[in-house]
């Protein structure tokens, strides 16, 4: 069998890697992306057997195909399209049991409460079938519509859950929220149907107040899961254990590592060792800043002064932030920018590697002077531990610091419900 997803920009969807976890080598999954004025052209190519559909095709194929779900019918999208034995295209809308699955995920009772749908497209219409039909009461807020981002903060300060539907602060435009959080005052969970970044600006506020939050990976893998026993003729069937492991082995694969620490703490050398021992690929963000500026840092320092060389390190950590699945090694005062522990923490996991003051060598670094660094660290001691959610030591041979942030990533994971 020949799959995949069918959609106009999906150059970083996990899909093909989702359903090599689901069906091995039973039948093959690739990405193609078409422009708006070909879709009635390849879906009549009939080149799959079986296809997803995404953004923003869910309601525009449902002409082309001869027959459709009454539950693809009632939402009025389609996500999941097979063709049967005498050829005909059939259209369902498996997103469904993803978003259910999502919802039984964060936990919350969303039975009575006010939940505002972010977006009126396929994902919102399919967000508002499900909790209509878990008895939330649902509000889809968009451009047009009398309920709008103009008025959101006056009519609906009161809800108690939020839902994005739409692809703001999806990669690569990182960083924007469809709305302001804090002005919602009685939020009790957060979805977003995003999931690169992996945080979202909208996740990402949601766990700085201490509000359940879940991005769109797993509703993903739930919906193709779901779409996969479609395509395999119902000879398998999938749990919500092998909903979780793929879950979590695509995010461990997509999320980034990096490393932050006092300048010598022995970042560069314990990343290029994670690199090769993971085999992806390493960058160190103080490289990325030599080449942008055509200069080495202590003459950036000479020439333009801390505050400029902060500047380009923070535009260095934001491209390093939207990247995915790979070691990174940051300078040692990256986390004195506020700014830069969103673009850190967006897409990765952070690990704070300490090193004894005594041992951190001084030469090429320009605020490293020996009578500056137990101030340096004084000050910047708390920003690490806040920036990061690993501490490791490197005490010893930098392999064996190696070794425990690979126990410690395995133990995270492995341990997640």
């Amino acid at each position: 069998m020949k799959c995949g997803l069918i959609g106009e920009r999906l150059s970083h969807s996990y899909s093909p890697e989702i359903h090599k976890e689901l069906a091995g080598d039973i039948y093959t999954y690739g990405l193609y992306p078409i422009p708006p004025e070909s879709l009635g052209k390849f879906v009549s190519s009939r080149q799959l057997d079986a296809m997803n559909v995404t953004i923003p095709y869910k309601k525009a194929i449902i002409p082309y195909l001869d027959d459709v779900s009454e539950r693809a019918l009632r939402i009025g999208a389609v996500n999941t399209v097979f063709t049967d034995a005498q050829g005909r295209l059939h259209g369902d809308n498996t997103d469904y049991y993803g978003f259910m699955k999502a919802v039984e995920r964060l936990g919350v009772d969303v039975r009575g409460k006010k939940s505002l749908v972010l977006g009126s497209g396929g994902a919102s219409l399919t967000a508002q079938a499900v909790l209509s039909d878990l008895g939330a009461h649902v509000v889809v807020i968009s451009r047009n519509s009398e309920d709008n981002y103009s008025n959101v903060y006056t009519k609906h300060a009161d809800a108690e859950l939020i839902i994005n539907c739409t692809p703001v602060g999806m990669y690569p435009n990182n960083g924007v929220s469809p709305v302001e959080l804090e002005r919602f005052s009685a939020v009790r969970g957060v979805m977003d149907m995003i999931y690169n970044p992996s945080k979202t600006k909208l996740i990402y506020d949601a766990e700085k107040f201490n509000i359940p939050a879940l991005n769109g990976l797993y509703m993903l893998v739930a919906q193709a899961a779901a779409a996969s026993e479609i395509f395999l003729g119902g000879v398998r069937k999938f749990t919500d254990a092998d909903i979780e492991r793929i879950e979590r082995k695509i995010r461990r694969s997509s999320e980034n590592i990096i490393l932050v620490g006092m300048p010598g703490s022995g970042k560069t050398t314990v990343g290029e060792m994670l690199s090769k021992r993971l085999s992806r690929e390493f960058i160190d963000t103080d490289e990325m800043i030599v080449r942008r500026a055509g200069m080495d840092i202590p003459t950036i320092f000479e020439k333009y002064g801390e505050e400029e060389f902060r500047l380009i390190e923070e535009a260095a950590c934001a491209d390093v932030g939207k990247m995915s699945g790979k070691i990174i090694s940051t300078g040692g005062g990256a986390v004195t920018r506020p700014a830069n522990r969103y673009s850190l923490r967006q897409n990765s996991i952070v690990v704070f590697i300490e090193r004894e003051l005594s041992l951190l060598p001084t030469s090429g670094r320009p605020l490293s002077e020996k009578s500056r660094l137990t101030e340096m660290l004084d000050t910047r001691f708390p920003l690490y531990l806040d920036f990061s959610d690993v501490r490791v030591k490197n005490d010893s041979a930098p392999e064996d610091t190696a070794d425990k942030i690979l126990q410690i990533l395995d133990d995270a994971y492995s341990s997640e419900v």
